[in-house]
């Protein structure tokens, strides 16, 4: 359950329709089923989408995947926090989070009861809102916590997190933005008409149980939130954007006023206006019959009632004329966002353009700012994207600066690289090339179920026809380089808002008391009727499919080294990679050279032609380096191949060394390095590094800043020229073997020499040790970390079935006890693993993040769990149905089958491990997951870390469990 801030996917809404569709290629089709169902269909559409509309206004999505058993599930709604009540600001999101409390039969043992303390506790809170008086509103949560305790008695606690559950679903979660809410599960597709059993009993009725404890949870969000300087940008961006309309003057989160005073009334009110069948959708795409799934959909959603939803009309806003300037300060790296308001949302003339501009500015490889600015180094980073909201396009852009360099001065970059669109100053076969490796991506995109069913929710958000999305690359054909010329001249000008991120001290975070919320007591192994009901029922069942690794992968050889295959049989892609078993821990240049390649030219193209030629040809090429391999990877289309190969190896061969360019890039290493120090997720993950591996560890052993310094371009070129004579094998994913092997042994250099000697960093013991670095912070993050024995595959039955009942989501028991009864915090799980190769130490691993006066308590909870394990029969039978469900729908395909091999091979498997599990896991009972608790978690040898703000943390009290140290970011990350 979260807020929506992704620029990747988002929801739109409706404005103007797009005049000039390709109306022929792109025809919308009205058809009638064998039972009756009309639905509409899209000519020359690649997703055979169905698009249903029921008698009560019920909009249906529909399209078959059978890569998989498994279908995934969107609910959207048209609605979201731009709706909110001005006086209930973050109401449609703890909606969102309360519709996983159930209903009068999801998860209630005793309605007649229920219902009456739950009467009781929403006119305290109308009280508690009504008055201001601190100590009154003291007494009154006093009131509401105690009837809460009584109230719980009569309820199966997350009943619908254990019916999705299980019927196997994965990624069980919704999302809330400014103008929808969504609602998500991925399940196998024999369980279709159980999952929408259960919707449509959650969508019959808003119950408002458990909910102090859950909206103390979303407070721990509003709190993580003040954590998250992205955030606090976005909140000053937006309210600049849209000084006079909900989509700026209110949050998504809400005020914390409003999250401290909610009115369980007001959240009703708003469930009864918006969430009908008429102002929802369903979106379905997998392993599917259309005329049965539909059927299905009418039995179960067909009879809820529509009603008259009348969308709120916003005022527009007043032009910009003049920037607008705003600063956010904390101690994370600067950075600056700056956004321009364009008029004319989604489905809209003005969509089409922004999309295209920001492809002709920044596509990742042959934009002009990717060859302008990020590709000379001007700017640290430099970057633009585009999205729509209701009457408006934000085009947005990104930067960050490099040492010495000041936001204005990256600022003025951005602005230059728009006065060149103006003026047309960018090639002739940009636009065209943009438009294919869009139409690549589609060509991948379409094969993933997840992918589809997001562009069909976002469809819906934007009242907009399925015809409008197919067309849409055809309408971007359309668009000249007169019309972004015209675009740009008239829309961006001196009417951009801009939100510096500076360094210094966020005088405005909002600190709480703990509220003192009394844990509620519940019966693990309650079961509603309703629920047993769906426990019970029988499903067809799925036979899961195990790959035969040495039969799936085909073998052969190209000069002598390993060649190994698997034919793509959906497109005309292709993917080769090159694998070296070595990494910089045979050698630290690996990394840097890896880095400074994409720089260079070679003695015929300088680097932009370099970058211009890959798009041209539909391809990609990258290096990527870990800690003990290495991959080159060149991925495309088919045409493309041989040309990509042996473009590939004129630049491992005869790249052209830059002292300037390094020096540059060393610069932008060590100005990363400083931005590091003040980033407090880089130093929780040191401090995480630190406790499994203590002084001596990779983090700790990188070349240092004068060494960096010292480095000549020579020395990363003889690397990247040495890189292909080392032994190394080939993995080909595409359809035709004999060219790619004929192309490698053609071009590609194949070496015989033997890997240099890997610095090994020993995982040390756990035990005895508190580590913690101090930051200014609203919460806290706590994690508890064991090392236990090596990895056994003997074991991955009981980890996997541990993981699953203990800490792994939110039927798990970590998540119940920690945030569902006791409101600990918004984020605690725990979990067993962690080995990548044969050899390495498994972990027992948990985490807690919390307002900073809770973590004690979060503490004692989580340290409860690890010790003594509550056993609950009905949780550890529906984590067993859940591993089994998970397996029997999994179908590893395409070069998945190769990389899933490749992993267990790294860890010593030479057999499908999968089956093992599933074999063993129908035999487990949860007296044998007591006896894997017992010997494997149980244990006290843990080492502790902690960041947040000195002054709050526990430090006397986390004493106890061993020697308090505080580190440093310097020393964490071994800087002088």
């Amino acid at each position: 359950m979260k807020i929506k801030y992704s620029h990747l996917i988002l929801g739109f809404a409706f404005l103007l329709s797009i005049p000039t569709l390709s109306a022929q290629k792109y025809k919308t089709e009205t058809k009638t089923d064998d039972h009756g169902y009309r639905y509409e269909t899209v000519t020359n559409d690649p997703t055979h989408t169905r698009v249903y509309t029921l008698k009560n206004g019920l909009t249906v999505y529909l399209s078959r995947n059978t890569d998989e058993p498994r279908i995934e599930t969107f609910i959207p709604v048209r609605t979201g926090s731009a709706n909110d009540p001005a006086d209930n600001t973050g109401l449609a999101h703890y909606l969102e989070h309360m519709m996983f409390k159930g209903t009068s039969k999801m998860g209630a043992l005793n309605w007649d009861k229920e219902k009456v303390e739950l009467q009781k506790i929403s006119d305290l809170y109308e009280k508690h809102k009504a008055t201001k008086d601190p100590a009154l509103r003291k007494q009154l949560y006093h009131q509401i916590d105690s009837i809460s305790q009584i109230a719980a008695k009569y309820v199966a606690a997350n009943e619908y997190d254990r019916l999705t559950t299980s019927i196997g679903a994965q990624g069980t979660n919704a999302h809330t933005w400014l103008e929808e809410t969504v609602y998500k599960n991925n399940i196998p597709s024999n369980q279709l008409e159980r999952w929408l059993q259960i919707e449509s009993e959650r969508f019959d009725e808003l119950v408002l149980r458990l909910f102090h404890t859950e909206l103390e949870a979303v407070y721990e969000e509003f709190n993580m939130g003040q954590d998250n300087v992205n955030r606090e940008v976005n909140k000053e961006m937006m309210e600049s954007l849209f000084p006079t309309t909900p989509f700026g003057t209110q949050t998504t989160i809400g005020t914390s006023e409003h999250l401290k005073s909610p009115s369980m009334v007001a959240i009703h009110k708003y469930w009864d206006k918006y969430y009908v069948p008429n102002n929802y959708a369903i979106v379905l795409v997998g392993d599917l019959d259309y005329d049965k799934t539909i059927q299905l959909v009418d039995k179960y959603f067909g009879s809820k009632k529509a009603k008259d939803v009348k969308q709120i009309s916003w005022p527009t806003e007043k032009p910009i004329i003049k920037p607008v300037e705003k600063t956010v300060y904390s101690k994370d790296a600067e950075f600056f966002m700056m956004a321009y308001r364009l008029n004319g949302g989604a489905d809209t003339k003005t969509a089409l353009l922004a999309k295209m501009m920001q492809g002709i500015l920044s596509n990742g490889k042959a934009g002009l700012i990717d060859l302008d600015i990020n590709l000379t180094q001007k700017a640290r980073a430099l970057g633009c994207y585009d999205m729509s909201i209701n009457n408006y396009t934000i085009f947005q852009f990104y930067g960050f600066p490099k040492d010495g360099q000041t936001l204005e001065e990256v600022r003025d970059l951005a602005l230059q690289e728009i006065e060149k669109v103006k003026k047309g100053e960018f090639p002739d076969w940009l636009m065209e090339a943009i438009i294919n490796n869009m139409e690549l991506e589609q060509t991948q995109g379409i094969l993933n179920i997840t992918n589809v069913a997001t562009a069909m929710y976002e469809t819906y958000i934007a009242h907009r026809p399925w015809s409008h999305k197919v067309a849409e690359l055809d309408e971007l054909r359309k668009i000249t380089k007169k019309d972004i010329m015209e675009f740009a001249q008239k829309n961006f000008n001196n009417n951009y808002v801009i939100v510096f991120k500076k360094l210094g001290e966020n005088k405005d975070l909002i600190r709480v008391e703990n509220p003192g919320i009394t844990p509620l007591e519940i019966d693990r192994n309650a079961v509603s009727d309703f629920g047993k009901k769906i426990l019970e029922e029988k499903t067809p069942e799925i036979k899961p499919m195990f790959v035969d690794f040495k039969k799936d992968i085909k073998t052969g050889k190209v000069k002598g080294t390993d060649f190994q295959y698997i034919i793509n049989k959906d497109n005309d892609l292709f993917y080769i990679s090159y694998i070296f078993d070595m990494g910089t821990n045979n050698n630290k240049l690996l990394n840097l050279a890896s880095d400074y390649i994409d720089y260079l030219g070679t003695k015929d193209m300088t680097p932009e032609q370099i970058n211009q030629e890959f798009f041209k040809l539909g391809l990609n090429w990258n290096i990527n380096v870990g800690s003990d391999r290495t991959t080159i990877t060149i991925t495309g289309i088919k045409k493309s191949m041989a040309k990509g190969i042996a473009l590939v190896e004129n630049i491992l061969n005869n790249v052209q060394p830059n002292q300037e360019a390094l020096n540059t890039m060393v610069a932008q290493i060590i100005k990363s390095r400083t931005d590091r120090l003040t980033d407090k997720n880089a130093i929780f993950g040191a401090l995480n590094t630190y406790a499994k591996y203590g002084e001596h560890s990779s983090l700790r052993d990188e070349m240092n800043n004068e060494q960096l310094k010292s480095l000549k371009a020579e020395d990363l070129i003889k690397v990247i020229n040495d890189l292909c004579n080392y032994k190394q094998k080939i993995f080909y994913y595409g359809n035709e073997v004999k060219a790619a092997k004929q192309a490698i042994a053609k071009n590609h250099r194949l070496g015989t020499k033997d890997y240099p000697t890997a610095v090994k960093y020993e995982q040390i013991p756990t035990g005895g040790k508190v580590y913690y670095a101090t930051y200014d912070m609203v919460q806290a993050q706590m994690s508890m970390i064991r090392r236990v024995n090596k990895y056994d595959p003997k074991l991955a039955a009981a980890s996997r079935l541990f993981n699953a009942y203990f800490g792994g989501g939110m039927s798990s028991i970590v998540f119940q006890d920690i945030r569902e009864l006791k409101s600990l915090a918004y984020s605690a799980y725990a979990y067993y693993g962690g080995a990548r190769k044969k050899g390495d130490y498994q972990y027992v691993v948990t985490f807690i993040g919390t307002q900073v006066n809770k973590l004690p308590e979060a503490f004692a909870a989580m340290e409860a769990l690890v010790t003594n394990m509550p056993e609950a029969e009905k949780s550890f039978e529906t984590a067993k149905i859940s591993v089994l469900k998970d397996i029997e729908a999994e179908r590893i395909n395409r070069d998945n089958i190769f990389w899933t091999w490749e992993s267990y091979q790294r860890l010593g498997i030479d057999y499908n491990l999968e089956k093992q599990v599933y074999d063993e896991v129908q035999k487990m009972t949860l007296k044998d997951l007591v006896t894997f608790f017992n010997k494997e978690i149980k244990g006290n040898n843990y080492t502790y870390v902690l960041i947040g703000n000195e002054k709050d943390l526990p430090l006397d009290y986390m004493k106890k469990y061993g020697e308090v140290k505080k580190l440093t970011p310097n020393f964490l990350f071994n800087e002088k």
